[in-house]
């Protein structure tokens, strides 16, 4: 029985280079909609984390969505721009015959998909904002600077599961 040696970790942020090559493609996708609408039959479902720093939407959908939430875009949305540095895209949407404008980093996307050709793209999710830490309360020994804690980060949040 031969034994096969796992690959060695690669001092080379790959899985990160990947996950952002592929979200050029929906970057792609909405900058042709913003530009010339949505060809045909094509439409798309795009999921995002509502939690993501720069995400901007109502609060009744914030509260309602707190984590995710997929929108479709289809055939009644408007304002739809992605913005100059191509961080980002807004959409003016209706929900329960409320408008709103939405905000949304493609850094926040977990999801895209356009299932009219059966194509769909899968991202890792950004890391939920941290709360702000507070500063520390004076101590009583203040002779010696606090030492900083070590972080551990796991690599296995950025390699891509295989199935």
């Amino acid at each position: 029985m031969t034994e096969t040696a796992s690959p060695p970790d690669s001092q080379l942020p790959y899985s990160r280079w990947t996950e952002e090559a592929l979200r050029a493609v929906p970057r792609a996708a909405l900058q042709h909609a913003a530009k010339h609408g949505l060809p045909g039959e094509h439409h798309f479902y795009l999921t995002f984390r509502t939690d993501a720093p720069g995400v901007s939407l109502p609060g009744h959908l914030k509260a309602r969505y707190p984590e995710e939430m997929t929108i479709v875009l289809q055939h009644k949305f408007w304002d739809l721009s992605v913005d100059s540095a191509g961080t980002g895209f807004s959409v003016g949407l209706s929900f329960g015959g409320v408008p709103a404008m939405l905000t949304i980093p493609f850094a926040a996307l977990t999801a895209f998909a356009d299932p009219h050709v059966r194509f769909g793209l899968r991202f890792q999710p950004p890391e939920p904002a941290e709360a702000p830490v507070p500063e520390a309360v004076a101590d009583v020994d203040q002779a010696a600077p606090a030492a900083a804690k070590p972080q551990v980060v796991s690599l296995d949040a950025f390699r891509r599961k295989r199935d």
